[in-house]
């Protein structure tokens, strides 16, 4: 089969756009590599979907049409099937999980589009999808396991060489069932086979690079979620066969890596792309060299917006740029001064502290730095102080679950008040606080996480015994950061106060 000339009569112009090629420059200032971003997002469906879904409708025949088509899909799919549906006059319907997000259902329906929800996976889903079939005689279009599939997408790999240059050294393509990478690398070899084409999966979503390395079609049985527009558990034949010829390697990434890229795309365009979108330049970052010329595929940008805090919370620590460390410090006045001082002018991105009952207490800290060798010296730093300190920057337990859990309710802890404060996100502002604070009234609580503004929030506990709560509040006034007692909401009464 000649996928050059394919991909060069695909019908994808009535319904796609050509999308720009725009440089990340900030990225390419700081790798001394050019990075290119192919804006896929940027189509009427923001995926690069639609050309595969539409080149393939295109081509059917009038009876086919008139059946009305189906697919499969909670995703990008599903809306290239419903919107290329609406353009050719066609029923369209799709199969979705009953667990799938409303807001998908509801970008799919506004296309004209009728849905079936039906399962909870996608076995079950592909279950009713061939009941559909059998009982209606519906036109099925695969997600990525066809010819004329591929070669819709393929036409991303026509746009970039006409626009990237002769400069250009490698296109990343971010891979799931194999539809985008197979129509990329076919067309690129076929014109300047010089140029590298790599495909992109997530460490936890690889069946194109299991197959790959086993010769022969892998199925996972679980693959990652997170990166849900190429959570495929097997890649297509046809695709795998085509990756196989054409792909120069696979490059795997990782959740935070990808949260990292999907930043970068953001702070380079202003768009907020899905992971599976990111996953190209997260890999371009990682193997591009010095003087490259290389080429992302944003595939898409229908991001849940629901998702966008535990991206941020990755993001730093996919860059290396966030540390973050297991300290104990003595249950005793001034230990919380002398430990903070230990950090000089480090920024704090996280502080989650509370007073136990042995003589040692355990703080979650968070640290930005540049390198790998600054957080190994902010560790030893801690250490040659006296203070016992484990790197947890690579521990997933800790990042994801156990960061947010420090705390709880202490025993025995008398006269505590709760106070939430802004704190001005400048170099010492922790510090000023602790002179005034430290050394008169224990600190029992204290909760700081960045979130990238001008001010801090923190949530503090203190002893203070009634008799000396005129003077704190005077405290607190001499420090002048706006803050509001908490001791009687009751979140603090009910998972937080001691007992």
């Amino acid at each position: 089969m000649n996928y050059l000339t394919k991909i060069l009569n695909a019908t994808v112009y009535d319904v796609a756009v050509k999308t720009p090629l725009d440089e990340a420059t900030v990225l390419s200032k700081r790798y001394g590599a050019k990075f290119l971003l192919k804006r896929e997002d940027l189509q009427p469906v923001h995926s690069y979907k639609i050309r595969g879904a539409y080149n393939k409708m295109s081509q059917l025949s009038p009876e086919e049409l008139a059946k009305g088509v189906i697919c499969a899909s909670a995703g990008n799919h599903a809306q290239g099937v419903a919107l290329s549906a609406k353009k050719l006059g066609v029923k369209a319907t799709i199969v979705m999980p009953v667990t799938t997000p409303e807001i998908k259902t509801a970008a799919v329906k506004a296309y004209g589009a009728s849905i079936v929800l039906y399962g909870d996976s996608y076995s079950d889903t592909y279950e009713e999808l061939h009941r559909q079939i059998d009982a209606y005689g519906y036109t099925y279009i695969a997600p990525f396991d066809d010819p004329d599939v591929i070669a819709g997408q393929g036409t991303v790999g026509k746009e970039i060489l006409d626009d990237a240059g002769r400069d250009l050294n490698a296109i990343y393509v971010p891979v799931g069932g194999g539809g985008l990478a197979a129509g990329v690398s076919a067309y690129v070899k076929a014109v300047r086979p010089w140029v590298k084409v790599y495909g992109v999966e997530p460490e936890d979503s690889d069946c194109m690079y299991r197959s790959l390395k086993a010769g022969r079609r892998v199925t996972l049985e679980t693959p990652g979620l997170f990166a849900d527009g190429v959570c495929v558990k097997e890649p297509g034949r046809e695709t795998f066969r085509l990756c196989r010829k054409h792909l120069d390697g696979i490059v795997r990434v990782s959740t935070a890596e990808t949260c990292a890229a999907i930043k970068d795309i953001f702070e380079s365009t202003r768009a907020v792309c899905e992971p599976a979108g990111a996953l190209a330049l997260a890999a371009a970052k990682k193997t591009a060299r010095k003087g490259d010329c290389c080429v992302a595929v944003v595939s898409g940008a229908n991001m849940n917006f629901d998702r966008i805090r535990f991206v941020s919370e990755l993001t730093e620590l996919g860059e290396g740029r966030e540390a973050i460390f297991d300290c104990a410090i003595p249950e005793r006045p001034g230990s919380f001064s002398k430990f903070i001082a230990r950090l000089g002018k480090h920024a704090v991105t996280e502080f989650n502290y509370r007073m136990s009952e042995g003589l040692l207490a355990h703080v979650f800290v968070g640290v930005a730095v540049k390198s790998a060798d600054e957080r190994k010296a902010i560790q030893k730093s801690f250490r040659s102080a006296g203070f016992h300190c484990i790197d947890l920057s690579d521990n997933v337990l800790a990042k994801e679950h156990v960061r947010y859990m420090v705390g709880g309710r202490a025993a025995n802890i008398s006269d505590e008040i709760v106070y939430t404060f802004e704190f001005p996100e400048r170099p010492g502002a922790l510090m000023d606080f602790l002179k005034v604070i430290a050394g008169r009234w224990n600190i029992s609580l204290f909760h700081y996480r960045n979130h990238g503004a001008d001010h801090g929030k923190v949530l503090a506990g203190f002893q203070v015994p009634p008799a000396e709560r005129a003077e704190f509040v005077k405290a607190l006034a001499e420090i002048g950061y706006p803050c509001e007692d908490q001791s009687g909401n009751p979140a603090y009464k009910y998972f937080l106060k001691a007992r």
